[in-house]
């Protein structure tokens, strides 16, 4: 097999999606990473990617040592399989995983600390933790405004101002932000809902149309209960729109408008749930603001009237709290 053909790697698109302007792929995740990395996209994954996947993240002393032939023999794979599993798993190619798996086998034989993130260990101080956790945040932040893409920002902003209703999709932490964005919507007097419930979220997409939004997060792209309910509303006509962490993901078949996240360092404790929802809530800001300066004569007297209708238990919070310290 050719060098060309290892490092072949092919991403899946279809649907109606538009397709817009490339991006630099984002740096290979840190060594320590690696583990909660195949957790995170391990249901993602076909069998024998899994396997190799497994293999590496349980032996990286082993599989380190090994050529990609190698690894394909001792996983029943092929030389193919291995280079896309390390191209999944963010590397740009085998040799890169290979480094990152010498690295991590060295970590785990110096007897330091272990990891809680990946690069904060058990026995920090907890002034380096802020110092730490501030700065990833901070470069994930940075990472997703260097790769969104504003041609597709712009026409899901466009999107959203002309939507009699917008539904927007997410489980788990992916929900916290889809409340975010609604909660926002509706204090500007668009009509948002984000439902909890899975079954909820289809029979809601059943009612969808054209001139309907539907939006999805899902940082793994692969999240069955966000992808039904974009798919139902995808071929009822509605404007779809995805907001994801893996741009060839299978959300993005059923997503008119794809915007990307930054694809975070993972680790035990702090995993893409954590991670994720920063970046998500910075695509979630721009779109929001976005809409506002489009419907800023209507959002604008919403807005204060919300502030106004809310003014006086702000008021109430205020004096028991002057009652408690007296």
């Amino acid at each position: 097999m050719t060098d060309e053909v290892k490092e072949t790697f092919v991403n899946a698109s279809g649907g109606r999606r538009a397709t817009g302007g490339g991006s630099a792929p984002p740096a290979p995740p840190a060594p320590a990473a690696l583990a909660a990395k195949v957790r995170t996209l391990a249901p993602s994954m076909t069998r024998s990617m899994q396997r190799v996947a497994e293999a590496v993240a349980g032996d990286p002393a082993g599989c380190a040592a090994l050529t990609v032939t190698g690894l394909a023999e001792l996983t029943g794979t092929s030389e193919a399989t291995v280079v896309r599993t390390a191209r999944l798993l963010g590397y740009p190619g085998y040799r890169d995983l290979r480094l990152a798996l010498a690295g991590l086998a060295a970590q785990q034989q110096s007897g330091r600390a272990p990891a809680i993130t990946t690069d904060i260990a058990v026995d920090d101080p907890i002034a380096d933790v802020v110092a730490k956790l501030a700065y990833d945040e901070q470069q994930t932040l940075a990472d997703t405004a260097a790769g969104l893409d504003t041609v597709q920002l712009g026409a899901a902003v466009a999107a959203l101002t002309a939507a009699r209703r917008t539904d927007v999709y997410g489980i788990g932490a992916s929900n916290l932000v889809a409340q975010d964005l609604t909660q926002k919507m509706l204090r500007i007097g668009l009509i948002a809902h984000a439902p909890g419930d899975p079954h909820l979220a289809v029979t809601n997409a059943v009612q969808l149309r054209a001139g309907d939004v539907a939006l999805a997060i899902t940082h793994s792209g692969s999240t069955g209960d966000v992808i039904e309910p974009l798919r139902v509303a995808f071929e009822r006509g509605a404007t779809t729109i995805a907001i994801t962490g893996r741009p060839d993901s299978p959300v993005t078949q059923y997503a008119d408008h794809v915007l990307t996240t930054s694809t975070a360092r993972e680790s035990e404790l702090r995993p893409a749930a954590m991670s994720s929802r920063t970046s998500q809530l910075l695509v979630v800001d721009c779109l929001f603001v976005g809409v506002a300066q489009r419907t800023y004569e209507a959002a604008a007297p919403a807005l204060a009237a919300s502030y106004e209708a809310l003014a006086h238990r702000h008021g109430a919070l205020r004096a028991g709290a002057g009652d408690r310290r007296a």
